[in-house]
């Protein structure tokens, strides 16, 4: 099975699973409109008022059941590919518009696999800011690839390009994009990251994504330095159902840690989410800070904060990069959130960070809904960036296979 065609049968919509696809969501669905930044109070007052809830029809036929009257996992799992796949597909629009519109001139003016084609590929996938060092990695295996298959024709290289930029992320854990998260104990999450790039939205979508799982949620409201920030999250927090743990601005942030999670011990809370300072000006207090928030959560949970979230801005493309190094500097980060992926047309920016920095990306944010932040998948994320170029290729494929089947019956008529 070619690399495209395991792509589409994985993630692209069956038409017949339309019914069944939409009856798996949760029936109520609150629709939020995200303020994309961390914005005026106002903003985020707007967004609660406007919320809709969209309902959903619950019909299935007897044939999507088993004998228990459970659809069963094969099903279950296809279908909540193709939602993935979806959801991917809808957030990437403008970054596949713009990978597959490059990739098409680029194959149409360079017919022949050779260095000015490779050339050309490696100043593209730079301008989408893949990143520099990663683009010279992935052209010099394609380059190898393109040798040990004896591929001339750059048309034959397309499936390629894409089947190597998966094993490009792939090329350390394969399993890094799960997060740390454990049943029977508390853990903690730790989200760090500039003011502007839509810290507060992500923290409020991630306390929803879990309490739907259903999870016991609760946040802290550890960045006590910006105007603001906790009537913020506090807002978020009514919002979607949870406790917030706060004290009055210019407090201390590790008193307001120290304070949630006995709060959270008391109440029972799986997830404890953790916002902070999100000023990079002076690293040396912001370092100072966030070691002292750290100390005072491991000393109360052992092990932990369990993750230490960044949250980058995708549509600032290089510029995110920079600040993922520059938060490395001050603090372990165990994985990426990029918000605003839908907003951009350089989606390669994930790869970048992935190969780059070694830092995984656990979560992307596809749109404005509240189910709009999804977990990264690797395979869904390049189903997103080429998924009419997949699809248009299996349909190209079939209908060549079609005709060879056609002739072969023709010539075995012939023959008798």
């Amino acid at each position: 099975m070619s690399f495209f065609k395991r792509l589409k049968d994985k993630f692209a919509t069956n038409k017949e699973n339309e019914e069944v696809k939409s009856l798996t969501e949760e029936q109520g669905q609150d629709k939020l409109e995200d303020t994309h930044s961390e914005g005026s109070m106002q903003d985020v007052n707007d967004l609660a008022e406007n919320a809709e809830v969209k309902k959903k029809p619950r019909k299935l036929s007897e044939a999507d059941f088993d004998d228990d009257g459970l659809i069963s996992i094969e099903d279950f799992e296809e279908i909540e590919a193709q939602k993935m796949g979806a959801k991917f597909k809808a957030g990437l629009e403008k970054s596949r518009q713009n990978f597959q519109e490059q990739l098409n001139n680029l194959i149409a003016r360079y017919r022949k696999v050779d260095e000015d084609f490779f050339e050309a590929l490696e100043e593209m996938l730079i301008t989408a800011d893949v990143g520099f060092n990663t683009v010279m990695t992935l052209t010099e295996e394609l380059r190898m690839e393109a040798q040990r298959r004896n591929i001339q024709d750059t048309e034959d290289l397309r499936e390629v390009i894409v089947e190597k930029i998966v094993e490009i992320y792939h090329q350390e854990d394969d399993n890094s994009e799960a997060m740390n998260l454990e049943d029977g104990r508390l853990n903690v999450i730790l989200m760090v990251g500039v003011n502007g790039v839509g810290k507060t939205t992500t923290i409020g979508k991630l306390a929803y994504r879990y309490k739907m799982e259903g999870k016991k949620v609760m946040l802290a409201a550890g960045d006590t330095f910006r105007a603001g920030a906790i009537d913020q999250l506090k807002v978020w927090g009514e919002r979607v159902g949870v406790d917030v743990i706060s004290q009055s601005e210019g407090s201390d942030p590790a008193a307001v840690m120290y304070d949630a999670i006995n709060a959270a011990k008391n109440k029972g809370v799986d997830i404890l989410i953790c916002d902070t300072a999100g000023r990079l000006q002076n690293k040396t207090n912001l370092m100072q800070e966030l070691e002292k928030v750290k100390r005072v959560i491991n000393r109360a949970v052992p092990d932990a904060p369990h993750e230490a979230l960044l949250c980058l801005d995708a549509t600032t493309g290089q510029n995110a990069l920079s600040q993922a190094r520059n938060f490395k500097e001050v603090t372990n980060v165990t994985g990426i959130v990029l918000t605003k992926l839908d907003g951009t047309a350089k989606g390669g920016i994930v790869l970048a960070i992935r190969n780059e920095l070694h830092i995984p990306v656990k979560y992307v944010g596809l749109g404005e809904q509240l189910d709009d932040l999804q977990p990264f998948n690797p395979e869904s994320y390049v189903y997103g960036l080429f998924a009419d170029m997949i699809e248009q290729n299996e349909e190209i494929t079939t209908v060549e296979n079609d005709q060879i089947v056609t002739e072969e019956k023709d010539d075995n008529h012939g023959a008798k």
